[in-house]
């Protein structure tokens, strides 16, 4: 992609509705022109598409200006109109508005797929109450530097669509009163964190492991050394995996509160595999030696020794 501005990129690589060029009897017209793009994209991304009515004729120029400018770009058209709908009567003009606001954050135009791709409702976000709100946060809440901006949102595109005031700042509140004091780590590493919903989703993670048997001091240092906990589903992650525990491992909440990393291992890959080989060799590992270690290095630790049985 030419080095030129996320913007002008956009306009030199979609034909402006508001103003076509000149056109001749020998030259065809920008509809003809774009209508030629879009007859040589693939069928899955037009034809196909939500906006797409049963005859292409009655699909507007502006509608097939955006789809073909989010395709350009690397967006994935159809699931971002179909995730984001007030993309059906947002304008290029704002689209490329909000393009150069982030550009002039650090952003990238080779990160921007990702991010439309992920958080579509970006494109139609409103500069003033939703964007600049985050990166204020970033900068003075989180005491990110401007030029770490583009490493913060890449991590997590999330933030961008998140509510510094009702979101973001609750969230951090939340998390620095259990504990959470780097704000490194929740910047760069554990950002997902401040985009969670702190009485639907973090609180709640913290509720299921004090219904196991840990006290809620103890739930609070398992996820301070393990933040993703909070991350981890309690139906498909911890129900699962605790219920393993609990039956064939057959071991203690001790195990647990001391190697809280034990959830984030596959179940299906890792934990039973390993378990079972163990098992069968009449080893009795701890959870570290038995997750953790390659696979050199496990097969050593399960291998008979003499006087074992």
């Amino acid at each position: 992609m030419p080095t030129a501005s996320a913007a002008t990129a956009l306009h030199s690589l979609c034909i402006s509705s508001q103003t076509p060029s000149p056109t001749s009897s020998s030259s065809p017209s920008n509809s003809q022109q774009l209508n030629i793009h879009l007859s040589t994209k693939p069928k899955s991304l037009l034809q196909n598409h939500p906006l797409y009515p049963p005859t292409q004729a009655n699909l507007s120029f502006q509608i097939k200006e955006k789809i073909l400018c989010l395709e350009i770009m690397g967006v994935d058209s159809g699931k971002a109109l179909s995730l984001n709908p007030s993309l059906h009567s947002a304008s290029l003009n704002s689209i490329e508005g909000i393009i150069s606001f982030l550009q002039s954050k650090g952003i990238l135009q080779k990160d921007l797929p990702r991010i439309f791709g992920m958080c579509p409702k970006v494109l139609t976000a409103n500069i003033k109450t939703d964007l600049e709100p985050v990166f204020n946060f970033l900068s003075h809440d989180l005491k990110v530097p401007e030029h770490d901006f583009r490493k913060v949102i890449n991590k997590c595109p999330r933030l961008l669509t998140s509510s510094a005031r009702d979101q973001l700042k609750p969230a951090l509140f939340y998390l620095q009163r259990l504990g959470f004091k780097d704000l490194n780590a929740l910047a760069y590493q554990d950002s997902v964190l401040l985009v969670s919903n702190v009485e639907n989703t973090l609180i709640p993670k913290l509720k299921y492991l004090e219904s196991i048997g840990f006290s809620k001091d103890e739930a609070v240092l398992m996820v301070l050394r393990c933040p993703g906990l909070f991350t981890f589903s309690i139906e498909n992650n911890f129900k699962p995996k605790f219920e393993y525990f609990n039956l064939e491992v057959k071991g203690k909440l001790e195990e647990l509160k001391e190697f809280p990393q034990y959830f984030a291992f596959s179940l299906e890959k890792r934990i039973k595999p390993r378990h079972m080989q163990a098992l069968q060799n009449g080893a009795r590992l701890s959870l570290p030696a038995m997750l953790k270690t390659s696979d050199e290095e496990f097969n050593e630790l399960i291998k008979p020794k003499p006087g074992r049985g």
